[in-house]
């Protein structure tokens, strides 16, 4: 007689993980550990500052992914964990076009330009649009938002809110907001971040800017490699928090003009190899001679062809551009 595959244990608290009592439960809600998926895509060298050892963190940690079922599977098998991929729409069917479908979850969406090119003004009405239904093109769940640059109005989501005939003090009730005044302080928000996105349901973490004050606080060559270093490691918690909730991130980047560029564009964003390795799709935003008029241009996407098209920013908010509005090709 044959025995049945056992059933994956699941494992909800921290505390409820073998091996883990209150105290050390304690110094890992402290290093920012509040939820078993955060616990489960966590480097064992991260458990060791709260003083627990290597070969216990390596089992603790493997327990926490045995919750989570992450395992080798096979392309057919991957496939199918594929359809739990949302997209999120951004409010405009061409960019949707561009994008395929939406904001992918699980993923990093970078969004560059230089100031005024709508940055900013995505990411609000991102945060309106993930609360409306699935059929509608949202995920109807909240946001996070993490504000660098005290960008964050909340009369943008009332105007936003009320043309998509939402009522803007829900949506306003669905988006928590974060103010980070250094990117000592933006890392700790988002390392802490865990327990709030799966205690609201959150769907969308933003983080706008994600370079402003890396760039303001590491200045020179000589604190690049430090600069670089820290980015590389917020970046990836971003990702393994997109990951675990089935979130989708998305981050704004500043640019950088290059005097040196004879040919094409000398705007560059911020931030080298690792914010571009790490975003999964990286979107330029432009403006045009018309006006609310902008331009998107996908730089880059692990399966996307580039390519570009035009939205624009209204009082309303993020829309498509009428056809006698289009910039004309030359």
């Amino acid at each position: 007689m044959t025995e049945e595959p056992q059933q994956k244990k699941k494992y909800e608290y921290l505390e409820d993980l073998p091996g883990i009592g209150p105290a050390t439960a304690q110094k890992l809600h402290e290093l920012g550990f509040h939820t078993v998926e955060s616990l489960g895509t966590a480097a064992a060298r991260e458990l060791q500052s709260a003083g627990i050892g290597e070969k216990k963190a390596l089992e603790v940690i493997r327990i926490a992914r045995s919750s989570l079922t992450v395992s080798f599977i096979r392309a057919d098998e991957l496939l199918k964990m594929r359809q739990n991929v949302l997209r999120l729409t951004t409010g405009s069917k061409t960019m949707n076009e561009l994008i395929g479908g939406g904001i992918e979850t699980q993923t990093i969406t970078e969004f560059y330009g230089q100031y005024g090119s709508g940055k900013s003004q995505m990411c609000h009405q991102l945060c309106v649009n993930v609360q409306l239904p699935t059929e509608k093109g949202g995920l109807n769940s909240g946001a996070l938002y993490i504000d660098t640059e005290n960008t964050f109005r909340t009369e943008r989501i009332v105007q936003m809110a009320q043309h998509l005939g939402l009522v803007p003090e829900e949506v306003a009730k669905n988006i928590i907001v974060a103010e980070a005044y250094t990117s000592d302080h933006q890392m700790f928000l988002l390392d802490n971040a865990d327990k709030i996105i799966k205690e609201n349901g959150i769907h969308l973490i933003i983080v706008d800017s994600l370079t402003s004050h890396f760039r303001s606080e590491y200045l020179g060559r000589g604190m690049l490699a430090e600069r670089q270093q820290k980015l590389n490691k917020h970046m990836h918690k971003l990702v393994r928090l997109a990951r675990a909730f089935n979130a989708a991130a998305v981050v704004t980047n500043q640019v950088m003009a290059k005097p040196d560029v004879f040919f094409g564009d000398a705007v560059h964003p911020i931030g080298g190899h690792i914010v571009a390795h790490t975003s999964h799709t990286r979107l330029y935003l432009r403006k045009s001679a018309r006006g609310p008029v902008r331009i998107a241009r996908l730089v880059s996407s692990s399966y996307l062809p580039e390519g570009e098209r035009v939205f624009k920013i209204t009082e309303n908010g993020v829309e498509d551009v009428a056809e006698e509005d289009k910039p004309r090709r030359r």
